[in-house]
């Protein structure tokens, strides 16, 4: 179902993923989502092929995985990979980027 994941990357290299906020936004929906979710659910104000482009920064960082169940295309974080190789930091900047979200 899933396709070939990358091993969740250095520290260097997952933060440098999450940095850009279109990229943070999709993980955010990701972790609250809890479950795999369709990729247009994942953004807005943006065109497919740069979506396209900031799911792979995500995959190749070891973020998200995607997958295609009848047609449809997902991506779901994976999160007990992450939180495996960076305990906390999923749950840390989820969770300020969540504080944010609530603020405006």
């Amino acid at each position: 179902m899933g396709e070939t994941n990358h091993p969740v990357g250095a520290l260097h290299q997952v933060l440098a993923a999450l940095q850009d906020p279109v990229r943070l936004e999709m993980v955010r929906r990701l972790r609250n989502a809890g479950e795999a979710v369709k990729c247009a659910a994942l953004y807005d104000n943006i065109n497919k092929s740069t979506a396209t482009h900031h799911f792979k920064i995500l995959r190749e960082a070891g973020l998200i995985e995607r997958s295609v169940v009848d047609g449809l295309t997902f991506q779901r974080l994976r999160d007990t990979e992450v939180d495996a190789a960076l305990p906390g930091l999923l749950e840390a900047v989820v969770g300020s980027a969540n504080r944010e979200v609530s603020a405006r």
